[in-house]
């Protein structure tokens, strides 16, 4: 994983993401280090918008699901909740009664 982290480290941010998928993988062998560089790419190459982050990401395919939950987590960990589109959060199904998403009234 580390040699394919360095091997993208220094590509600029305006490369397509289906580039850098291509050159480190994006999910398809089903292996963190065919999936994780490519979400820490592409988390930092949108640091500070989800969606573009989310979208960005998904648009080389491959293991969508997992690498969209990688770049997500980084992302989302930097800007919080707010950064959710509120018609993301309208289309979820309500939680357990049990549980709450901290920092907010919401269950």
């Amino acid at each position: 994983m580390a040699s394919r982290l360095r091997r993208i480290a220094t590509r600029p941010f305006d490369s397509p993401p289906t580039w850098i998928a291509g050159e480190v993988g994006c999910g398809l062998q089903v292996s963190a280090p065919d999936t994780v560089p490519y979400a820490i790419w592409c988390a930092a190459r949108h640091l500070d918008d989800l969606p573009e982050a989310l979208w960005a990401t998904a648009s080389a395919g491959g293991d969508i699901d997992t690498t969209c939950a990688i770049t997500g987590g980084i992302v989302a960990g930097r800007t919080g909740l707010s950064a959710v589109p509120a018609e993301w959060l309208d289309a979820c199904e309500p939680l357990p009664a049990s549980i709450t998403i901290p920092g907010t009234t919401q269950q």
